[in-house]
């Protein structure tokens, strides 16, 4: 079976598909799906439960919840792709240097490997914005750069198996350089652990914000985050049940359709899964 035979086969990547392309389709088309200006301040609409006017209720302001969680899902889909786009830059440089060089450079890399995972990432992440003006892509950058170490350990153990390859012997007997070797010939057959990578990495990022967002370091109002939702939900958690229920399933089922597709891609290329 070739890849795509694979995927179409498996339901639960499929539904970790739809989930990622229906947050695709609002992120992009927010201005069009989101019924209220998300910023709009209606005092005398505060705390509405959900109604036909306002299908997800409004939050202290009377602003309508629903436009602000499809606002906030284009944050959510930014935050994850720049954060892991700076990680998986990082990771796979370093994974393959360290893959295809051994010896002491490998050991180098790996040991710094393991003195970044001795650190709690989330603890980290907030040590570092204690520092910084906490704005969105301070928060995208910070991400990036404490979720590298992972695609590390995976590009250096696919550099390892792939660098005394036949095909890689043979660029080397043509006269290839070692960066035309990491490349061209070896980058290309590591893309399978690298877009596995990335795409669990994105659920990461966008709950790594989340949270960040609801203990008041990440997004900052009055820009929508789910994050920052939840924190309105947990100052009216009594009287408001929409405000914490709402964005929570929003990032649940983000996060599942994430790592589902995430699973499904893995399965789908691994070859001992195919018939």
């Amino acid at each position: 079976m070739n890849f795509w035979e694979t995927f179409y086969k498996n339901k639960l990547a499929l539904t970790g598909s739809a989930i990622v392309l229906l947050l695709f389709l609002v992120s992009i088309f927010a201005p069009l799906f989101a019924p209220y200006d998300p910023g709009q301040i209606d005092l005398k609409n505060v705390l509405l439960s959900p109604s036909l006017n306002h299908l997800f209720g409004t939050d202290q302001l009377g602003r309508d919840v629903l436009s602000r969680m499809i606002w906030g899902a284009r944050i959510s889909l930014k935050v994850g792709f720049v954060a892991t786009g700076v990680a998986i830059i990082i990771g796979t440089l370093l994974g393959a240097i360290a893959g295809y060089y051994g010896g002491w450079i490998d050991a180098v890399i790996m040991r710094f490997v393991d003195v970044m995972l001795c650190f709690p990432t989330f603890f980290l992440i907030l040590a570092v914005i204690a520092f910084l003006e906490p704005s969105i892509w301070n928060i995208m950058i910070i991400i990036g750069l404490t979720g590298w170490m992972g695609v590390t350990r995976l590009v250096r153990a696919d550099f390892i198996s792939l660098r005394e390859r036949d095909f890689v012997q043979a660029a080397r007997v043509i006269g290839a350089g070692d960066l035309r070797i990491i490349f061209v010939h070896i980058l290309p057959n590591a893309m399978a652990s690298i877009l596995v990578a990335a795409t669990l990495g994105i659920a990461g990022a966008i709950l790594t914000e989340s949270a960040l967002s609801f203990l008041g370091i990440g997004v900052q109002p009055p820009t929508p985050s789910w994050g920052n939702i939840l924190t309105a939900g947990k100052d009216n958690i009594d009287i408001a049940w929409w405000l914490s229920l709402y964005p929570g399933l929003a990032i649940l089922i983000t996060v599942v359709g994430y790592n589902l597709l995430g699973e499904g891609i893995r399965d789908s290329l691994d070859p001992r899964l195919k018939k």
